[in-house]
């Protein structure tokens, strides 16, 4: 029972963190009003809550696999009791920016539940229940649009401290609850980053994350002060926007995670960074409140499917690595939403606009587009190749010429001749005089006839030896249908011609 439990429970500890996660810059309009805040300042405060929510993601993870999702749960709400009280008695800068440093436990634990709940279920559903797991992220969503209702009412101080009993209610829940029998995994923690560490697909899919998931943070602590200060919105108004953008990318992520069960991941990834470069190369214009709507919401898309693809990939290269992988890769994401808002205060106070900071926003997902679209021919490529490594048949590639240009362990072990013996020479060199010159022209006028070439001939190994090989041979074309190269595909038979003779 407990196990079947273990979704949803997460999802709402989840929930639960992000709500805690982004008070501050929820009730940022609310707290400036009582607290004066420099404008130079306003972006430290928003963007301070996301440099722990980011940092302790790693230890997390790693956390998370050595002693379960119940007790890293329960630890981390205790310890967000602490600044979440505090915050409701500020009555300084000071005190908002350290407080808010540790309100960054709530985002951190993201990582979490993202290693512990795929030890649940098949590898065909990772891609779902990560979805479905990282929806917790609309806990922002809920905060930026309940947050400044009730505080409209009450006021902030009181608002905030709604948030210890939430706390305490999920504390009691994950005791309850949690799973108490999780499956731990053990490696220690150094093999662990060594394991992933010197792999090149890590670090794309934390600058993939870095933009999906960096853009959604970003967009939710930034929003709701910049639609009041740029628009002129009312701020319960502004809240609600916001909540619409953070509804939108959380609900899409479970299906972004449903498609990579069913679709290539990659493939999906280029559809959202093609998104992203359209939907920022809008913002930077400076556009109306409605035009600023639609590249907003179209951000929103992007960055909802992203984070769900890409935690569907994460586990499918690590499954050794989880926690570690799954931790790197989010922090790496929640250090993407540290970055903006900072950025495009400084741009901001240096040109009086925001044109250049969604302009480069644009050209890193144009960018990362690239780097996608590379991974995917990469992946391809790499699958042939250990085809051909793999493979017990011997394969000899050779370019229009005829010249050798690779061949595989099996080549060699038929042969006898090294792939840097064989490379650059002529086919010719395992010829063994037992065929005519006629049946050498009617193996080419097939070729270029048919494209192909198949059967049995006499070859001689680097030894001198004697083997009868059957042998396939194509011709390999471009899109304009001009043979590029020739690929023989060959096994020894003549075991099998001897036991015939007998």
């Amino acid at each position: 029972m407990k196990t079947k439990i273990q979704l949803p429970l997460q999802t709402m500890n989840l929930v639960t963190g992000f709500m805690v996660w982004v008070l501050i810059s929820s009730l940022l309009p609310f707290i400036t009003e009582d607290i004066a805040i420099a404008p130079e300042h306003i972006a430290w405060v928003t963007a301070i809550p996301v440099i722990l929510g980011s940092v302790l993601r790693i230890p997390l993870g790693y956390l998370a696999n050595l002693l379960g999702a119940r007790l890293i749960f329960m630890v981390s709400f205790i310890l967000l009791l602490f600044p979440v009280y505090y915050i409701s008695v500020a009555d300084s800068l000071v005190d908002l920016l350290i407080g808010g440093l540790f309100l960054g436990i709530g985002g951190a634990i993201f990582s979490v539940g993202v290693t512990s709940l795929p030890k649940y279920y098949d590898k065909s559903r990772h891609g779902f229940v990560n979805g479905i797991y990282g929806a917790g992220n609309i806990g922002t969503a809920i905060t930026a649009f309940a947050a400044p209702v009730v505080a409209a009412n009450f006021g902030w101080s009181f608002t905030v401290q709604l948030y210890l009993v939430l706390l305490g209610i999920f504390i009691l829940l994950n005791f309850f609850l949690g799973d108490k029998k999780e499956t731990r995994v053990k490696v220690p923690l150094m093999k662990q980053i060594k394991g992933v560490y010197k792999n090149e697909k890590l670090w794309l899919f934390c600058l993939f994350y870095f933009i999906t998931f960096g853009s959604f943070v970003a967009f939710t602590v930034y929003l709701p002060n910049f639609l009041v200060a740029n628009f002129g919105l009312d701020k319960v108004d502004a809240g609600m926007r916001t909540a619409g953008f953070i509804a939108v990318a959380t609900f899409l992520r479970p299906l972004g995670g449903w498609l990579a069960d069913r679709f290539h991941s990659l493939i999906l990834l280029m559809y959202v960074f093609g998104g992203f470069t359209v939907a920022a190369l809008l913002l930077s214009f400076a556009p109306s409140i409605g035009l600023y709507t639609v590249g907003s919401l179209t951000i929103a898309v992007a960055a909802g499917v992203g984070n769900g693809v890409i935690f569907k990939l994460v586990p499918m290269y690590f499954n050794k690595q989880a926690g570690i992988a799954n931790g790197i890769v989010s922090a790496m994401g929640g250090l993407g939403g540290f970055f903006p808002p900072l950025m495009l205060s400084l741009l901001y106070s240096l040109t009086g606009h925001y044109a250049i900071g969604f302009m480069a926003l644009s050209q890193i997902a144009l960018a990362s587009l690239i780097l996608v679209i590379w991974m995917y021919y990469h992946d391809k490529l790499a699958v042939s190749h250990q085809i051909m490594e793999t493979t017990p048949l011997g394969m000899m590639v050779t370019d229009k010429n005829g010249k050798i240009v690779t061949v595989n362990p099996a080549f060699t072990k038929v042969t006898g001749f090294e792939s840097d013996e064989a490379a650059g020479e002529n086919p010719s060199i395992l010829k063994s005089g037992r065929q005519s010159a006629a049946f050498y022209k009617r193996m080419w006028e097939s070729l270029e006839k048919h494209g192909y070439w198949q059967g049995e001939i006499w070859n001689k190994r680097k030894d001198g030896e004697h083997y009868l090989e059957w042998l396939t041979i194509n011709a390999i074309k471009d899109d304009s249908g001009e043979i590029i190269q020739y690929a023989g595909v060959f096994s020894d038979i003549t075991e099998n011609q001897s036991r015939k003779s007998m």
